[in-house]
């Protein structure tokens, strides 16, 4: 069951979070929004609550393992508890390895990499206490096989799914009923190509999502059918994408 559970959503201010917030209050979830841009935060916050839903916001960068924690006692605040965490911030600035842009190779070990380590440690106290809990995480396409131009992406998203499938495997031997998901998006339509600054990986993406993209809201509802199972229930993996894409 969805309605009345309380859902923390990073990199909620855009995309496949902004999406999955509207989509899971329009079935009664209550929701805490986190991501860097607070005035798209407030927007969508209102939006929300003017529709008749309930949510908060905070502004987050998963980066900081105090803002993580921040946004975890938010949610407890306002709600009482925290049922699910969507740790769904991510960054893809991709380029070829010889253009050496090592900066935007660390921003992405920082936002992809840590960003879900952050997220993981702020909740995990609170969902061994309760004895249940579920994590949801955004990996890519790019973290089930290779592709040139994105080899320090695709490895932040390898990250996610060995990192998500030992959480998954240790609950389940330790009892503590915590229920996992890794999505596994192709070519959905998000800001996700606009931090790309090598232009000829840009044009040839930008191609790519023009030719194939599908809205964000398919993610959205792959989100719900994860929360909607019963609690006994993990559907661990979903690769999503658009029909006609040979990814």
């Amino acid at each position: 069951m969805i309605k009345d559970k309380v859902v923390i959503i990073t990199g909620a201010s855009s995309g496949i979070g902004e999406a999955t917030a509207r989509l899971l209050a329009s079935k009664g979830a209550r929701i805490v929004l986190g991501a860097r841009r607070a005035d798209k935060l407030k927007v969508i916050a209102d939006e929300i609550t003017g529709a008749g839903g309930q949510a908060v916001y905070q502004e987050l960068d998963v980066t900081r393992q105090d803002e993580n924690e921040a946004i975890v006692r938010l949610a407890k605040e306002t709600y009482g508890r925290v049922d699910v965490v969507f740790l769904n911030a991510g960054i893809m600035p991709n380029s070829p390895l010889s253009a050496l842009r090592t900066d935007e190779w660390h921003q992405m070990v920082d936002v992809n990499v840590k960003g879900v380590l952050n997220g993981v440690a702020a909740i995990l106290p609170s969902f061994l206490a309760q004895k249940g809990g579920q994590i949801i995480a955004t990996s890519s396409i790019a973290g089930l096989k290779a592709y040139p131009n994105g080899a320090v992406y695709g490895g932040t998203k390898w990250f996610v799914k060995n990192f998500m499938e030992v959480l998954r495997m240790e609950s389940a031997m330790e009892g503590t009923n915590i229920r996992t998901a890794t999505i596994y998006p192709a070519a959905i339509t998000t800001e996700l190509l606009n931090a790309i600054g090598d232009e000829k990986t840009s044009d040839a993406l930008h191609g790519i999502y023009k030719t194939y993209g599908i809205p964000a809201e398919r993610v959205a509802s792959v989100v719900a059918i994860a929360i909607d199972q019963p609690e006994d229930t993990t559907i661990n993996e979903f690769t999503v994408g658009p029909a006609n894409q040979p990814w």
